[in-house]
């Protein structure tokens, strides 16, 4: 379209010429000019600043533009990334908010590599992220920051990768680090020590059970907040909340 409004605009200036136009048409032609070369020049500028990013794409590298929890992000292109084989507190459960901060903290505005292990039940990519040389999946389960998942590992790589990330879960764990401190990981009630009824959630998320004092796997039985388990000061209480008796109280 530029071209052809140059082309079009050459012609009358060869007319005026021929018709012997008086001068200021000559300026107001040569304006035109000067307008349509600024416009094409400015397409370019597009074009090779989009190309860029696509390089950057391409090459893996990607700008985190905003961090949602202690696990996902979101990249420049607009998509979610779910950090692989790691799993943070929801943000209003024990230590979430922190997690996010660490997170945010460790790659909030600056380029990563993804190496991609496939998507999750809710279609967000899955993936290792690097921010040069540092896996940050790896960092965020050795401080402490959430827990191994296991799944999707993929290739040979990835699976190196899922058993550092495992490794370093059990090493915050073995050390009391985040979400494995008596903050969130709780065998007894510190805040309140008059509420010793113990609820679980099942790793499926739909059974949720609790435990009274005298229940044969009471004392085995660990309150996990930072995966939204909490205590209850009466049976009531935990019914209400949708947790029933568990089988192993008689």
């Amino acid at each position: 379209m530029v071209f052809k409004s140059l082309a079009k605009s050459f012609g009358e200036e060869k007319k005026m010429n021929a018709q012997n136009l008086p001068l200021v048409s000559v300026l107001r032609f040569k304006g035109r000019l000067v307008y349509f070369l600024a416009a094409a020049l400015a397409l370019l500028n597009l074009y090779f600043y989009h190309q860029l990013e696509n390089y950057k794409g391409i090459q893996g590298k990607y700008r985190a533009v905003e961090v949602l929890d202690g696990d996902s992000l979101v990249i420049d292109l607009d998509q979610t990334v779910r950090l692989a084989n790691f799993n943070a507190p929801e943000l209003g459960f024990c230590y979430g908010k922190e997690a996010k901060a660490e997170l945010e903290r460790l790659v909030l505005k600056r380029y990563v590599k993804i190496e991609r292990t496939g998507r999750d039940q809710f279609g967000r990519i899955l993936g290792m992220v690097y921010r040069g040389d540092e896996l940050i999946n790896e960092v965020m389960a050795r401080k402490g920051w959430g827990k191994y998942e296991g799944g999707g590992v993929g290739d040979q790589a990835n699976r190196e990768r899922a058993e550092l990330i495992m490794k370093s879960a059990q090493e915050a764990k073995d050390r009391s680090l985040g979400v494995w401190s008596l903050h969130c990981y709780q065998k007894e009630n510190l805040e309140n020590p008059n509420c010793v009824i113990k609820g679980n959630i099942g790793k499926s998320r739909e059974e949720k059970t609790y435990h009274l004092p005298g229940c044969s796997e009471y004392e085995r039985t660990v309150v996990e907040r930072d995966l939204g388990e909490q205590w209850f000061c009466t049976e009531e209480e935990a019914i209400k909340a949708g947790y029933r008796k568990s089988e192993h109280c008689f």
